[in-house]
């Protein structure tokens, strides 16, 4: 029988999280609220010539209404009363007494833990279920890839815990929820300690974290040139028309990076944000972009193609929308994002449901200004969350088109795998419902190092210099909190 509490509701929900750091994969997904869309710095300035907050522009008047609906919960949770985590070929399942193996298709194994479909609060998105990520490299499960690039961290391709209960966060209404099932014995038998703890949360000093040396990258100017001039190559001869090309950093760190993911999500707030901390490592992401909803029937995907760096300046963050507005390349990017996309729904959705519901949005975040379309459709009624995901991993606008093609010169050309970066973050619910983003703008804590991605997607008319800044500008909120911890240690 599922039990529902109402706690006082908190604006800033790091506090709860707090709260829950020091249970096992704990897990924060972070809507980013109650930022407004506004730039919180020019990432094309230095730091010395900051300008102060500008009004909200027409720009960001105009989408508030879609920030609050995308932007409106938060979901926290820990404690799972079982795990799953993918490496190569074997599924390790652990519960609190056991461990098994398994070589089965993990998707599968997440639906078969998952049990047949329950009731939720349907005013409610997530009431319990798996959470955590899908990593870029569970995509070799799906697809034959030609395995050139380096693996140097030993990091699972998939994490996800099963949890019972979860904390929902609606900012909207300005209400909090506490939610359990009793799947797992142990949650009503701590259900009022847990509603002592989170009624009224302390924020907890947290642990130190420092970064220890410079920022490095797997591609200079030089090599990076090298790379576009590949996929130029591969695109000239009609391999494909677009590869998503990605550039890692990798700096030496000491710590917890909980610190750190306070300072990301104060410069940069995304409405499809986490925190994940788990035995293998800590991701810290802070994702503009959706990568598929599902709410009963109806599914949702919002792909991101097209870029422009945000100014606190006014006048000129307007000329950077508008000028991504009227991109010609930019929408014919965008155009063949959305194509892919709607051919992936396509394997589990209902023929003729599918549909391009928006074109060419301008939607505006901390630090850049991104060109968004929608596409809908309405799922097959056999059909499950993991066969929509399963169908659509991972997702077009950072693979490329044709995707399989795209993936295979990625492998070829990227010095190192992707790890979590490009996968998803996100659930899928006991009532079937799922919502994942895609893990863009995403730092990795692994031992005493911390890795960040980004990178942007190369057309036959792409010009290097103009996508290796696009690739610095993406970069600049992750290059940002490590430049703040290595300060304070050098402080």
């Amino acid at each position: 029988m599922a039990r529902i509490a109402e706690l006082s509701y908190h604006a800033d929900s790091a506090a709860l999280c707090e709260a829950l750091l020091e249970r096992p994969w704990c897990a924060f997904l972070d809507s980013g609220s109650p930022h407004d869309g506004r730039p919180t710095r020019d990432y094309r300035a230095p730091v010395e010539s900051q300008l102060p907050l500008a009004p909200a522009s027409g720009i960001d008047r105009m989408l508030t209404p879609e920030r609050h609906r995308i932007a409106r919960y938060d979901i926290l949770a820990a404690d799972p009363w079982l795990t799953l985590t993918t490496r190569g070929e074997i599924t390790t399942i652990r519960s609190r007494d056991r461990e098994r193996l398994s070589d089965n298709d993990p998707l599968s194994l997440i639906r078969e833990h998952l049990g047949d479909r329950c009731r939720a609060r349907p005013d409610l998105p997530f009431c319990g279920g798996a959470l955590g990520y899908f990593g870029y490299d569970l995509g070799r499960r799906f697809e034959t890839l030609p395995g050139l690039a380096e693996t140097d961290f030993d990091l699972p391709e998939l994490a996800v815990g099963f949890y019972d209960w979860a904390v929902v966060v609606d900012h909207l209404e300005q209400r909090t929820w506490l939610v359990g099932h009793g799947r797992d014995e142990r949650t009503f038998a701590q259900w009022d300690d847990l509603i002592d703890k989170l009624d009224q949360p302390r924020r907890m000093p947290g642990a130190s974290f420092e970064v220890l040396s410079p920022v490095a990258s797997n591609f200079d100017r030089q090599s990076y040139r090298r790379a576009f001039d590949r996929i130029k190559a591969h695109i000239q001869r009609g391999d494909c028309y677009q590869v998503n090309l990605t550039q890692r950093f990798e700096a030496r760190v000491r710590g917890n990076a909980w610190q750190a993911y306070l300072n990301l999500r104060r410069i940069n707030p995304a409405p499809f944000s986490a925190w994940l901390d788990h035995p293998d490592g800590r991701i810290l992401c802070s994702s503009p972009e959706r990568f598929l909803e599902l709410r009963g029937d109806r599914v949702e995907t919002k792909p991101i193609k097209g870029t422009r760096p945000r100014s606190l300046h006014g006048a000129r963050d307007r000329a950077f929308a508008e000028e991504l507005r009227s991109s010609g390349k930019d929408r014919a990017e965008n155009v063949m994002i959305v194509d892919l996309l709607r051919n992936d729904l396509g394997r589990s959705c209902i023929a003729g449901s599918i549909r391009a519901t928006r074109l060419f949005d301008i939607e505006s975040f901390a630090s850049v200004h991104h060109l968004v379309s929608t596409v809908t459709g309405r799922l097959e009624p056999d059909r499950h969350a993991v066969d929509l995901l399963r169908g659509c991993f991972p997702g077009g606008s950072i693979t490329g088109a044709p995707k399989v093609r795209a993936m295979q010169i990625i492998d070829s050309i990227e010095p190192h795998r992707r790890s979590v970066y490009c996968g998803a973050i996100g659930y899928i619910g006991f009532d079937g419902n799922m919502d994942t983003n895609i893990a863009i703008r995403t730092l990795v804590q692994h031992g005493n190092a911390i890795y960040a991605w980004a990178g942007g997607g190369i057309v036959a008319d792409s010009d290097p210099e103009a996508e290796y800044q696009e690739s610095l500008d993406k970069a600049a909120a992750l290059l940002a909190v490590l430049d703040r911890a290595g300060s304070r240690r050098a402080g």
